[in-house]
C-alpha cells in the first residue's frame, strides 16, 4: 500500500471543488483504498489518496477520461505534480 500526494494549479478553485466532488464513479476506477482527501488554497490543490498499486493509479491518471475530466475541472495539467509518498519517519 502506497499513499499518493498530487498537487496542481487549477483556473479557478471553489469550480474545481464542486467539479471535483461529482467524478466518484471515476475514482473507483483508481483502485484506491479509502477516500480522497484534499484541499484547495486559492488556485492550488492538492489531494490525498492511498492505493494498493501505483503503477496501475498512475496509468490511469493518464487515462483519457481522466484528462477529460481535469479538463472539465480546469486543471493546468502541466502543473500537475505526484509524490508517491514510501517513507516514513517512524
Amino acid at each position: 500500500m502506497a499513499k499518493v500526494l498530487m498537487t496542481a494549479q487549477v483556473q479557478d478553485g471553489a469550480k474545481w471543488e464542486t467539479s471535483f466532488r461529482t467524478h466518484g464513479d471515476l475514482f473507483k476506477t483508481y483502485g484506491l483504498l479509502g477516500p480522497v482527501q484534499f484541499t484547495v488554497s486559492g488556485n492550488e490543490v492538492a489531494q490525498s489518496m492511498e492505493t494498493e498499486d501505483v503503477q496501475a493509479f498512475l496509468n490511469s491518471i493518464n487515462e483519457s477520461q481522466t484528462v477529460e475530466a481535469m479538463k472539465v475541472d480546469g486543471v493546468k495539467r502541466d502543473t500537475v505534480k505526484v509524490y508517491v509518498l514510501y517513507k516514513s519517519a517512524s
